[in-house]
């Protein structure tokens, strides 16, 4: 069996969770309601604060999206009871980072200032040299995070550019002069 996809997801009391046919999980929380449609062969039922994830056969597919089902679900519930938060740190002389409304605004050394609209549901706040990624769902959390890290990676000689907070950035020793 799998590790993580044997163990029961624990529901909060103030989160509902809906299993509709087609396996379209709805979880409903304090921050916002989350909607996914998992996979079919994954069996999912709720009982009483418990949501359990059954896989038909030991096939290596079944055995994969097992656990993938249980962390999705999972993953849902923490959304919309606590949010999930990115991150990133500019680093670098004449970088900057601004917000108006919605339109963040980053000076990252190019010709013109790169613009960016939050999409739905996320929320980004600048603080300093810091950008911080709010949101309830974690896959669209990181993925506009790296979106703007994407706009000017951090470079391995001074280590300029836009990284995650806990990124370890591999510095390289630059060119020595001849004597």
């Amino acid at each position: 069996m799998s590790r993580i996809g044997r163990m029961p997801i624990a529901v909060p009391a103030d989160v509902t969770v809906t299993i509709a046919e087609n396996n379209q999980v709805t979880v409903k929380g304090p921050k916002g309601t989350l909607e996914r449609v998992l996979p079919a062969e994954m069996e999912i039922r709720q009982e009483g604060a418990e949501i359990l994830v059954t896989r038909p056969n030991d096939l290596k597919k079944m055995k994969s999206l097992h656990g993938l089902t249980r962390t999705l679900i999972n993953n849902m519930i923490i959304g919309v009871t606590q949010g999930y938060t990115k991150t990133l740190e500019i680093n670098g002389v004449g970088y900057r980072a601004a917000k108006s409304g919605k339109k963040l605004t980053l000076t990252l050394g190019y010709s013109h200032p790169v613009e960016m609209t939050d999409p739905e549901g996320l929320e980004s706040v600048v603080d300093g040299n810091k950008i911080t990624v709010k949101g309830i769902d974690k896959e669209k959390v990181g993925q506009y995070a790296a979106e703007i890290r994407s706009k000017r990676a951090p470079e391995p000689y001074k280590g300029k550019g836009i990284k995650y907070e806990d990124e370890v950035i591999r510095r390289k020793v630059g060119k020595t002069g001849k004597k």
